[in-house]
Formats: structure tokens, sequence, C-alpha cells
């Protein structure tokens, strides 16, 4: 997932970016809620973990306003204020969870995947794809019940691809992804990627729609 941290905390917004990279999640992290409006204008995140109380701003009021733009993209509050009344007005504004600081590294990971299941097409995490089976909840790939190990960058096209099984996801949508890990794609990253993924779980699985982009092929 491409995960839009919201957090003018230092030393946790760093701690969590390490965290969900070596999870094999793409983390951008802001510290105000300006910020975090350029970011959303410019890029398609699949989750938001917000802050409270911003240098700028009120988080529970930068949520109302993306509800009330119609931006469904799940959200994760994160806040020290441990107050029932928080809680439900963050819920009732449109948080899909909540996490009290300080809180552990493992807790989030577990809430991201839940509320990652909520918004998959299927409430199972497991999918098969012929002889392929993909777990986007633990991050494990079989084909043919063998093991098969993706880095973190085959997993975020991956990713991408299987949350949009049956569309055709372009080209420039899965170089976001890979932007995402903070450093510089070549032009031809997402070919590359794409042909990593073929040589490990067969050509078949991906298909390229000539000038449109890549679709996950097989039956779900």
């Amino acid at each position: 997932m491409r995960i839009l941290i919201v957090e003018d905390d230092h030393v946790l917004g760093g701690a969590l970016v390490a965290h969900l990279a070596h999870q094999g999640h793409a983390a951008d992290w802001v510290q105000r809620l300006d910020d975090a409006q350029e970011a959303l204008a410019t890029t398609r995140y699949d989750l938001i973990l917000l802050d409270l109380g911003l240098p700028d701003g009120r988080g529970i009021d930068f949520l109302a306003a993306l509800r009330a733009q119609g931006d469904a993209t799940p959200v994760i509050i994160a806040t020290a204020q441990d107050q029932v009344q928080i809680r439900i007005e963050g819920l009732n504004t449109g948080a899909d969870d909540y996490i009290v600081k300080p809180f552990d590294l493992e807790e989030l990971s577990a809430r991201l995947s839940a509320v990652s299941r909520r918004y998959a097409a299927s409430g199972d995490t497991s999918i098969q794809f012929g002889a392929v089976c993909l777990d986007l909840d633990r991050r494990q790939a079989s084909l043919n019940d063998k093991p098969v190990i993706l880095t973190a960058r085959e997993w975020a096209v991956l990713d991408a691809l299987v949350r949009n099984r049956g569309a055709v996801v372009s080209k420039a949508s899965l170089e976001d992804k890979l932007y995402a890990f903070g450093s510089e794609i070549e032009s031809n990253a997402v070919e590359v990627f794409v042909s990593r993924l073929r040589k490990k779980l067969g050509r078949e699985l991906i298909q390229t729609q000539r000038g449109l982009g890549y679709v996950l092929g097989g039956q779900g």
C-alpha cells in the first residue's frame, strides 16, 4: 500500500516511515495539513494515518473536509487524546479506525491490515490466480504451492494490480507507487518490475494492454 502519514512529531514520523518500509509499504510523511492537501491533490493513497493536533489546524476538520469532497480514502486517526468523546467525534466524522499514542508499531500494522481488508474486493486476504496464490495481508506469494520471495517494490506493483483487478492500471499509476519509496526510478522501472514478477509468478499473471497499461490476468 501507499500510505500518507500526517504527523508533526519528528521521532514518531521517522519511526513510522521506517516501520512501514520494512513491512513492504511505501509511505510519504508530511507534518502539516496544507502539505497533506498538496500530496492528496497529486497522489492517490491507499490509506491516511492522521494525527489530530497539527501546527496548522485540527485533523478532525481536515478529515471532515475530505469526506465532504467525496474522498473515501481510508483514514486511521493517531492521537494522544484518549477521551471517548474524541474517538466518537473522529469515527462520526468518517475515520475508519483510531489508535492511541503511544502505540506499538505491530498494533498499527494489524490495524492497517484490518482496514485494508474492509476495502478489499473480497474479505478473504488469500487470492488465487491459477497456480499463483497471493496473501496481501501477510505479503506472501506462492506458485504451485511453493513460496516465492518478492521485494518491496515488486509487492508495490503487484499490490496495485491486485487491488484493481479486472481494470487496466496505467504505467503512470504504477510509477507513482514506486516513487513513494523515496528514490529516483528509471523511465523503464515499471517494465523491469513487471518482467521480474512474470519470471517469478508466470508470464500469464500480468497482461500488457498496449498504450494503456497493465491488467492482472487469470481468474481471481
